[in-house]
C-alpha cells in the first residue's frame, strides 16, 4: 500500500512521504490564494473551495483564515458556513452534512499519534474519520477529536472538547464533552 492508501485506511503511515508532502504543499498554495481573496468575492472564494474540497454543496462560505491539510478529504453539504480561523486536519475523511455552521477557532482533527513515546518520536501517525450530521452548530473554540461521529441537529457548546460520538438532537459541552440537554425537534 502507498502511504496515502494507509492514511485513508486508518493505518499507521509516514506523513513525510513525498506524495503526501506534495499534496499538502498544493493544498497550502490553494489556501494562500483563498485567504488572500477578498471576503466580498464570494464567487472566487467558492470556486477555490470547490476545487480544494472532495465534495461540496452549492452554497458554502468560509471566512479567512482557513487551514486544512489536504482539502480533498473534506466533504461538506449544502449551505455550509465556517467562521474565522477554523482548522480541519483532514488526513482521514471529514464529512459534514447540510445546513451546518462552524464558529470561530474550531478545530476538527482526524490526525493522531501513538501514545507510546518510542513509537511517537518515529514520526509515524494515523488518522480516524470524522462525521458531522445535518443541521449542526459547532460553537467557538470547540475541538472535535479523531474518530468522532455527531448525529443530526447537534449543538456543540463553545470550548467543548469532543472525544466520543453522540447521536442526534443533543446539546453537548464540557471537557470531555457530555450531553447537556436533548433538543425538542417537534417545533413547539
Amino acid at each position: 500500500m502507498t502511504e496515502r492508501e494507509k492514511m485513508l485506511a486508518g493505518l499507521p503511515y509516514d506523513p513525510r512521504d513525498k506524495v503526501l508532502t506534495q499534496m499538502r504543499n498544493q493544498c497550502r498554495e490553494s489556501l494562500d490564494t483563498l485567504n488572500a481573496t477578498s471576503q466580498s468575492d464570494f464567487k472566487a472564494r467558492s470556486l477555490i473551495l470547490k476545487n480544494l474540497f472532495g465534495k461540496t454543496g452549492k452554497r458554502l462560505y468560509i471566512e479567512s483564515s482557513f487551514k486544512c491539510d489536504y482539502g480533498r478529504n473534506i466533504e461538506v453539504g449544502e449551505n455550509f458556513y465556517a467562521n474565522f480561523n477554523v482548522v480541519i486536519l483532514d488526513a482521514a475523511k471529514v464529512t459534514i452534512g447540510k445546513d451546518c455552521m462552524i464558529a470561530p477557532q474550531v478545530g476538527i482533527y482526524t490526525a493522531t499519534h501513538p501514545i507510546c513515546p518510542k513509537e511517537r518520536i518515529s514520526g509515524i501517525e494515523f488518522a480516524k474519520p470524522i462525521t458531522i450530521g445535518d443541521n449542526c452548530w459547532i460553537g467557538g473554540m470547540a475541538v472535535i477529536n479523531p474518530g468522532v461521529t455527531l448525529g443530526d441537529n447537534v449543538v456543540v457548546a463553545s470550548g467543548a472538547v469532543v472525544t466520543k460520538s453522540f447521536g442526534s438532537n443533543v446539546v453537548i459541552g464540557g471537557n470531555p464533552a457530555s450531553v447537556i440537554k436533548t433538543i425538542d425537534t417537534s417545533g413547539s
